[in-house]
């Protein structure tokens, strides 16, 4: 169960406190019950002077107002102050450090102006795709990704080419420094994100080299979920009459949203999109895709399923829309296909079902999508189709809504038949119990039953199911359709994900020695590695919480590091080529 947060804001400005209680603001549109009026103007963030291109941009996005962390952070950026922030993920806190930077860069410059350090490859990447949404008004900024894991020349051409805004991970920052491919003299602005994630990880040494090569005059920004003593001590130092904002959160009361994942390949997603609908007993269904091609294109085959389906996206005029989301209030359709623009301020009860078809943007969308089911204290449910690739994302969601997203199997077709006569044993029992609404015409029926039982002799029962197939139609009511594509894609599943079952549940408990093995990586105090810069790498390439990696013993040309028993082939296989401090780690199993 997750918890709607009420939250409470703090400013802190040069030793005072400026509390400002949000809980009236955010019981309208709490994190997972955003209702975001589409009558409101864009008044809040045109307010803080942003540029036209960016307003558009916003507006093109569906942002009306900004959270209380933009409200509070994006004035005191876009003024060029330093910056301590104390927000979970799922606030907006990405929007509150990218669109005031944005508006700071002089595209003319060919240069990095701005440096987001991330704990994670996934988080790094998000985070600059974050960047390029916004930036869609600002056509000459460029931004890059550079992580670990990935190839170190095609980050150099870019770099050569003109970068003017940087996210990554300590490890392959500090490569590019070292090599002289990142020139940090003209940095304008760091952003530490998720700090406190980076001191978990055993980055702290990394980051404070990284931030004593940056020029005196700089801009510096850290955002953390909690605020460990290490963290502090680091603003203390770095962070010049920063301004502190502390978004706090209590729980009011809990969401009735059952969340889960569905892990498969995209050639098979249309096909389980099909199944998972056969599961729903008739309360209305959002489906959320990524582009408004991709709303047509499903909406076109769940029609010729025979689902009644709609769809709502950009291209939708206003006078269509507002009929559209009529009709699925009404029960006139069962199934809407949309775009997380078109579906912003949807606040329909009867959604029983959201399936995010495609994954979502970031955090906040993916908070906003499931939030559209659960309305008025009813039972809600949302289920998340992921590609193998995209499994290491579900942690920043799982920390954005507070609670573990569930693995779902694939319904089979014993599932989706047990379902089919559940749902005819529901409607005849419905049926029976419900008051006859026109005594004439149930006389009538009644008389052409016995006239039917008496001219083919046939009993009640017989004709009971002769009604029954009537209502069916010419299709079976089973389904016995090939299944082996299901058993293909549960195999490269495990091949993946076999990690859930050793690591996920006890992610805040760590793993004990017997469940840990001890492995070898051919880097050592001679490639001045340290701790961080092994947790790190091998984090960021397997997924693994850093609490399941063990002790790490560094010897002059060797490091030996305990990992948990049993890692996917997949995943070893990929840990040989990672490279730490410019080389490949050649993990090896150690006897």
């Amino acid at each position: 169960m997750s918890a709607v947060n009420d939250e409470l804001m703090e400013v802190q400005d040069k030793g005072k406190n400026i509390k400002v209680d949000q809980s009236n603001q955010l019981d309208k549109s709490s994190l997972l019950n955003q209702t975001n009026d589409e009558d409101k103007e864009l008044d809040g963030f045109a307010g803080f002077g942003f540029s036209e291109g960016l307003i558009n941009t916003l507006s093109k996005k569906g942002y009306k107002e900004p959270t209380p962390i933009q409200k509070a952070a994006i004035p005191e950026l876009m003024l060029g102050r330093d910056l301590l922030g104390q927000a979970q993920t799922g606030t907006g806190k990405t929007a509150a450090f990218a669109l005031p930077l944005l508006e700071r860069i002089d595209a003319k410059e060919r240069h990095p102006q701005v440096l987001v350090l991330t704990p994670t490859r996934e988080l790094a990447m998000q985070v600059a795709e974050s960047f390029k949404a916004y930036s869609e008004g600002h056509p000459n900024i460029n931004i890059l990704a550079v992580y670990g894991g990935s190839d170190f020349r095609s980050q150099l051409y870019s770099l050569k080419k003109g970068v003017e805004i940087i996210v990554g991970t300590p490890g392959r920052v500090m490569d590019h420094i070292r090599q002289g491919t990142l020139v940090q003299e003209a940095l304008q602005c760091l952003v530490l994100d998720e700090a406190d994630e980076m001191l978990r990880m055993g980055f702290i040494d990394d980051i404070e080299w990284i931030l004593e090569q940056l020029p005196d005059e700089r801009q510096m920004v850290f955002f953390s979920a909690t605020m460990p003593n290490e963290i502090r001590r680091l603003s203390k130092r770095f962070l010049k009459d920063p301004a502190e904002i502390t978004i706090k959160s209590k729980k009011k009361e809990a969401q009735l949203i059952k969340q889960r994942y569905i892990t498969i390949q995209n050639s098979y997603k249309l096909e389980v999109l099909k199944r998972v609908l056969e599961l729903s007993f008739g309360e209305g269904v959002i489906i959320f895709a990524r582009t408004k091609a991709i709303t047509i294109k499903l909406a076109e085959s769940l029609e010729a399923a025979k689902h009644n389906v709609a769809v709502l996206n950009g291209d939708v005029p206003q006078n269509l829309r507002e009929r559209t989301v009529e009709r699925l209030r009404q029960g006139g359709i069962d199934v809407l296909v949309a775009t997380d623009v078109a579906a912003r301020g949807l606040d329909v009860e009867r959604i029983g079902l959201v399936i995010n078809y495609d994954m979502p943007f970031d955090s906040e969308a993916y908070i906003h999508r499931i939030g559209r089911t659960g309305r008025a204290g009813r039972n809600g449910e949302a289920i998340l189709f992921i590609s193998p690739r995209e499994r290491s994302y579900l942690s920043n969601l799982e920390r954005a809504v507070g609670q573990a997203i569930e693995k779902m199997e694939i319904p089979t077709n014993e599932i989706i038949n047990k379902h089919r006569i559940e749902k005819i044993k529901k409607d005849l029992l419905a049926t029976a119990s419900s008051e006859t609404k026109n005594t004439t015409e149930s006389t009538m029926l009644q008389e052409v039953i016995k006239q039917v039982e008496d001219e083919l002799e046939l009993t009640p029962q017989e004709i009971a199911l002769a009604a029954i197939n009537l209502s069916i139609g010419e299709n079976s009511l089973l389904i016995d359709n090939d299944e082996g594509w299901i058993n293909q894609a549960e195999r490269f599943r495990k091949g993946n994900d076999r990690r859930d079952s050793r690591g996920r549940n006890r992610r805040e408990h760590g793993i004990t020695d017997k469940d840990k093995e001890r492995f070898r990586v051919e880097v050592g105090h001679r490639d001045r590695v340290k701790p961080g810069n092994i947790v790190g790498a091998i984090a960021n390439e397997s997924g693994l919480n850093g609490r399941m990696i063990g002790r790490i013993q560094i010897f002059d040309n060797y490091s030996l590091i305990d990992l948990p028993k049993g890692m996917p082939p997949n995943i070893f296989k990929n840990l040989k080529r990672v490279k730490v401090m410019n080389k490949e780690l050649n993990i090896n199993h150690y006897s």
